[in-house]
């Protein structure tokens, strides 16, 4: 790259000498790119810069906010054309009418739990996500999980959020989970009971083997599944669909910690 102009978000940052900082910078143009930057840039906020430097790490100038990129391309909305329909409410195509209230969302401040829920996009993305491979589909449906974060949010309305973009980031990493069957290419059986292996997918329990299973493992009725595949992530299987995402999540991240998991426990605890 040479002085090329990128648009997008800060998913982390860290102190880099007296006056600059290390920047994760999730960008439309090349997915993440790792910058050096003056200190200062702010987070859930889409900013335009420029970029320099052959090798992995750049140099970031003139990093100023920009206005949030609404008009997808042609390319982007064929994408999410053939995607399944399961979209938050501000990750709908954007209209005339509902413009003006997405500019109003745009320049709040991300709140309260809501500020939780961000910084754990933005640590799930900057751990998980390849260096510079453009993901310009996941980035919009980022830029519209920050945008309904800024909104009003019920606990499950915040929660739905999350699993939606999770279910995004799975399919872009490869990790499209399937329900229709369990690992052995059986249909999923109504009666049956299932432990998820993040490797293989739902295992059968033979009932005699229900007892040694180690209780970190996530089970699940045949029943749940079943309506998890029918009715898709909604308030009704909202339950199911958190155990199913943590524990791919957990391994996806070699089961380290997540820190803004640990911030977010830690404020419930006091609450």
């Amino acid at each position: 790259m040479r002085n090329e102009a990128l648009v997008g978000y800060l998913l982390h940052q860290r102190p880099y000498q007296e006056k600059r900082a290390l920047y994760y910078l999730f960008s439309q143009q090349h997915g993440v790119v790792h910058g050096i930057g003056k200190k200062g840039a702010p987070l859930f906020e889409p900013l335009q810069l420029f970029a320099t430097g052959k090798r992995e790490l750049k140099t970031f100038t003139q990093i100023n906010i920009t206005q949030a990129q609404f008009i997808q391309s042609a390319d982007t909305q064929s994408n999410h054309s053939q995607e399944a329909p399961q979209q938050t409410q501000l990750a709908q195509e954007t209209t005339p009418n509902n413009i003006a209230s997405i500019e109003q969302a745009r320049y709040k401040q991300i709140k309260g739990q809501q500020q939780y829920a961000a910084l754990y996009l933005n640590e799930i993305l900057w751990k998980l996500l390849p260096t510079e491979d453009a993901m310009p589909v996941l980035w919009q449906h980022y830029q519209d999980s920050l945008l309904q974060l800024k909104q009003p949010l019920s606990a499950d309305e915040l929660r739905l959020c999350l699993r939606q973009f999770e279910q995004h980031l799975f399919n872009e990493l490869g990790f499209a989970l399937t329900l229709a069957h369990d690992s052995t290419l059986a249909p999923i059986n109504f009666d049956s009971e299932y432990r998820f292996l993040p490797d293989v997918g739902f295992t059968p329990i033979i009932k005699d083997d229900k007892s040694i299973i180690p209780t970190s493992q996530a089970l699940f009725s045949g029943a749940e599944i079943v309506e998890m595949t029918e009715i898709g992530i909604a308030n009704t299987t909202l339950n199911s669909w958190s155990r199913l995402h943590r524990h791919l999540i957990d391994h996806l991240l070699d089961y380290q910690p997540l820190q803004s998991r640990l911030l977010w426990q830690q404020q419930q605890r006091y609450q």
